[in-house]
């Protein structure tokens, strides 16, 4: 079957996006390699929600590192961040994770309207294919951005402007779906239309010139493929 109007492809976010992982997830990883370092640092479930207007893990280790008074983090932070990345990256090879609630079937959708489907994210290749294999199979995203691609985070639009790139489409003819604020904004830069989807922790950004601004996938309705080509210019 044929691509609903003129959109070639959709281009998704990973965390907080196709599965919720911050809370349950790289919270509890990050906490947990804080520990293996002996780290006198522990992030509940608010103190995180604030440490994630800072993107990328490392800088965020680093940024409250530096609060708590150390004045040079960047070494310890490396290294509790491979630590981190590692026991992720277990997590994620395990299958722990769900995806959200009417991912798997947006996407097939999607595919069954020949939609390509790519993603966008600047978290660390170890973590990142495992777990989009198992959330939306393997094989099924055929380009697959991360952040060892990149050498600008999010919200820069390096990560976009690089998909795009490696799907040989224009802007016009791809939609993003993301889950807040920062990536709204890397997705725009890129010149995509952006379909927001958000969490408990993006709830409340400033989601200003996203397409469309939804709590669900699944609900009120199910998003679907002719519901995103609308979205393409």
């Amino acid at each position: 079957m044929s691509s609903p109007g003129p959109l070639a492809a959709v281009v998704f976010d990973v965390d907080g996006t196709l599965a919720d992982t911050e809370r349950d997830g790289h919270r509890v990883a990050f906490n947990d390699a804080f520990a293996a370092h002996g780290v006198d640092l522990h992030w509940d479930v608010e103190r995180y929600g604030e440490l994630l207007e800072i993107t990328g893990g490392r800088p965020r280790i680093e940024a409250d590192l530096r609060a708590h008074g150390l004045d040079d983090p960047a070494a310890l932070a490396a290294a509790v961040h491979r630590t981190k990345t590692e026991l992720f990256a277990d997590v994620a090879r395990r299958g722990a994770i769900a995806p959200r609630p009417g991912v798997r079937e947006l996407v097939e959708d999607l595919r069954t309207h020949g939609v390509r489907i790519a993603v966008a994210t600047t978290g660390q290749r170890a973590w990142v294919e495992p777990l989009i294999a198992h959330l939306l199979g393997a094989g099924t995203a055929e380009v697959v951005v991360c952040g060892d691609d990149v050498a600008e985070l999010k919200p820069d639009p390096e990560a976009y402007l690089l998909a795009l790139d490696r799907l040989c489409l224009e802007a016009g003819e791809v939609v993003a779906v993301e889950d807040s604020g920062p990536g709204l904004r890397a997705a725009c830069a890129a010149g995509l239309a952006t379909v927001v989807v958000t969490n408990g922790y993006t709830a409340g950004h400033d989601l200003s010139g996203a397409a469309l601004v939804r709590d669900a996938f699944d609900e009120p309705d199910q998003l679907t493929a002719a519901g995103l080509a609308v979205m393409a210019l």
